[in-house]
C-alpha cells in the first residue's frame, strides 16, 4: 500500500480516470493522500499564442481547477483524502515535477492501447513517465 499516490488525469476524457480512480483508491493506505493532477498544455510557441484570446492560459487553468473539483464531488468517496492540483506545461515534465513536489510513492495513470504508428510519430506520455520516473508507475488499460 502507498501513502501518497499521484493520479494525472484528463478530465475531459473519461478513459483517463474511469478505471484508474478505483485502482488508486485500492492501493492507498489508510490516512494516505490521493493527488489528482490536471494539466493545461503549454502552447509552446509565441506565434500560436498570439492567435489565442487574451488571458487564455489563465482561463484554462481556472477551468481545469473547476473541472477537477466537480469530478471529485461527483466520483470520489469521502473516506479518503483527496487533493487536486493544476499543472501547466509539458505533460511528462509536469507529472514528474508534481510527483517530486508531493513526494509521491506511486504514480497511477491510464494509457491507451498501443498504436505503433502513433507511438512512432508522437510517443507515449505513459512511456516517457515510466522511463523517467524515480518512483513506481502503474499503467492502467
Amino acid at each position: 500500500m502507498y501513502k501518497t499516490i499521484l493520479l494525472p488525469i484528463d478530465v475531459q476524457h473519461k478513459a483517463s480516470w474511469q478505471k484508474s480512480i478505483p485502482v488508486a483508491r485500492e492501493l492507498l493506505d489508510d490516512g494516505g493522500e490521493l493527488h489528482l493532477l490536471g494539466i493545461v498544455h503549454d502552447v509552446g510557441n509565441a506565434w500560436v499564442a498570439s492567435y489565442l484570446p487574451k488571458g487564455y492560459e489563465k482561463q484554462a487553468l481556472n477551468a481545469m481547477k473547476e473541472s477537477l473539483g466537480e469530478l471529485v464531488a461527483k466520483e470520489m468517496l469521502d473516506d479518503i483524502r483527496i487533493k487536486t492540483h493544476v499543472g501547466h506545461g509539458h505533460v511528462t515534465e509536469t507529472i514528474l515535477e508534481m510527483a517530486d513536489k508531493i513526494s509521491a510513492d506511486l504514480i497511477v495513470m491510464a494509457s491507451r492501447s498501443p498504436d505503433e504508428m502513433r507511438t512512432f510519430r508522437v510517443g507515449s506520455q505513459a512511456d516517457r513517465i515510466v522511463r523517467h520516473s524515480p518512483v513506481s508507475v502503474m499503467i492502467i488499460r
